[in-house]
């Protein structure tokens, strides 16, 4: 009988050693395939009905989803108080699930005092915001937060459960779901932007859904078993710095993702807001893509490195692959971006093509940044994170505030450009250098960009003014340059050839159990 508690002990910690053991049995570069692949899909749907959603609705209808998606998006991304983002951390699933139950429980209390809240200041707001039209769907916005909270807290559950491949189904389904409103509701006559805040709402609610009966479906038992009012009491205590540090870095960088759309309605229209949406969230597609799946990947490899003091090659050897893969097209942009958004978009939207020119270097900065600064948590520096999110906001207010009262637009993204570009370059050189890493290492692939991508870029620009090709033709142009330039690229660069190759394909799972792949060789 003695012995019955020491069994039972030594049963409950090799289960929690099975636990740990079958996690470390994924191929980390098979589960980034299964993320890239669906958002490849959801993005590639966006890409594709672009052009017919232009057409449909006007950029004033734009104007007001983004005015919409930003007032939602701050309490949506904290509705939980970033308790979501210690589901992963416990050894004990247990332990887990009644976080899940206390982010969801935040989720449903901050959606619901959402709501009279709105009720006292939404007016005064929409009319601050020049957005009066909004009005009649501001009754949503606490249900979009309700759907935000509870979509974060079952994707950090989905992730600790490792079905990755389940959510890159519901983010196709998502976004093939709200696309599909869009169009049924343009080519039904219904074109305002009520239009495609509904359709948002709705995609949002499948994806929320279908996630949520997925998971009870599989883990229902464990919840039922697992969730007890003192064990939320004792999850709410034990990752209190959540709410305390993280929310605020998050709370800055939602703040500064959307100030533009806030300010810019502010001191200008909805028209101008619909130009620089468009552009943004078409420039934002192919650099989340690219740019996300870098950033897990260079998190895992950075983290282990670090350990085996190894961390400043895989530093220089990401920025090194950054820099070849982003430069290029987004220097494109800057010379061509007018005319491809007009050949593509219509004429009336050739002044979002404008606006992508004048951010392209922004965006290029930030595409190099953001994976890279995921040091500031693999080297313990969350204060530096901090303070760059508050250098964003402050800058942001400066840029856009002088460009408003000045009432020129394009002095406002300007000057938004050179200080978002200026923000990311100091960051990205305090953590390169807080790593280890040098910058003198990375000057070879910056030389060998240049010498196969000028002369390209140099020769479209030429082809551009003096010849004025036809659109159809501008477009074959660019679209030969870049695949030349990217070929030279990849067929000189035998890491980044690896890296391409786990991240685009299956090859990087490892074989026989093994753990590892071309991917990490790589990095």
């Amino acid at each position: 009988m003695d012995s019955e508690p020491l069994d039972l002990a030594v049963e409950s910690e090799q289960q929690q050693l099975g636990t740990l053991s079958r996690r470390r049995k994924t191929s980390f570069a098979g589960d980034v395939f299964k993320l890239v692949s669906g958002t490849t899909v959801a993005q590639a749907l966006s890409i594709l009905v672009a052009p017919l959603l232009t057409r449909l609705y006007a950029p004033e209808a734009f104007g007001l989803l983004a005015v919409f998606t930003s007032l939602t998006g701050f309490a949506g991304a904290l509705g939980c108080l970033r308790y979501e983002m210690a589901i992963v951390l416990p050894a004990r699933d247990e332990e887990a699930a009644n976080l899940l139950a206390l982010s969801l429980g935040l989720g449903l209390v901050i959606a619901l005092a959402s709501a009279p809240l709105l009720w006292v200041v939404g007016g005064p707001l929409l009319r601050l915001l020049k957005a009066p039209e909004l009005g009649p769907y501001l009754w949503l916005v606490p249900v979009v937060v309700l759907l935000s909270g509870m979509f974060l807290a079952l994707n950090a559950w989905n992730s600790r459960t490792k079905h990755f491949g389940r959510l890159s189904l519901v983010r196709v389904i998502g976004a093939a779901s709200t696309h599909a409103a869009k169009l049924g509701a343009g080519y039904a006559g219904y074109t305002t932007g009520g239009a495609l805040v509904g359709a948002t709402v709705l995609g949002s609610a499948l994806s929320t859904l279908i996630l949520g009966y997925k998971i009870w479906r599989e883990d229902a038992t464990l919840f039922w078993r697992s969730v007890k009012r003192s064990e939320i009491l004792l999850a709410l205590r034990r990752y209190a710095k959540f709410p305390l540090y993280s929310t605020w870095a998050s709370a800055l960088s939602i703040v500064a993702l959307n100030l533009p759309s806030f300010l810019l309605s502010y001191f200008f229209s909805p028209t101008e807001v619909g130009y620089y949406s468009l552009g943004y969230r078409l420039i934002q597609t192919p650099m989340v893509l690219i740019g996300g799946a870098m950033a897990q990947v260079f998190l895992q490899r950075a983290a282990e490195a670090k350990v085996e003091g190894k961390l400043a090659p895989v530093v220089e050897n990401v920025l090194r692959t950054l820099l070849l893969l982003g430069w290029f097209p987004l220097l494109l942009l800057t010379i061509l971006g007018q005319e491809l958004f007009a050949i593509a978009f219509g004429r009336p939207w050739a002044e979002a093509g404008l606006y992508t020119q004048i951010l392209a270097l922004s965006f290029l900065m930030s595409f190099i940044g953001s994976p890279i600064s995921n040091l500031v948590n693999v080297l313990e520096k969350q204060e530096a994170g901090l303070y760059f999110h508050l250098f964003q906001v402050l800058s942001r207010l400066v840029a856009l505030g002088i460009g408003g009262k000045l009432g020129n637009i394009r002095l406002a993204l300007a000057l938004l450009s050179a200080s978002g570009a200026l923000g990311w370059l100091g960051f990205c050189l305090y953590l390169a250098k807080a790593a280890g890493a040098s910058w003198h290492n990375v000057r070879g692939a910056a030389a060998q960009a240049l010498l196969w991508g000028v002369p390209i870029l140099a020769g479209l620009a030429l082809a551009q003014t003096i010849g004025k090709p036809r659109p159809l033709v501008l477009i074959l142009l660019a679209c030969a340059g870049t695949a030349l330039y990217y070929g030279l690229i990849i067929s000189h660069n035998r890491p980044l050839r690896a890296v391409l190759s786990a991240l685009w394909r299956e090859h990087g799972i490892p074989k026989n159990g093994q753990e590892g792949g071309p991917l990490d060789h790589a990095l």
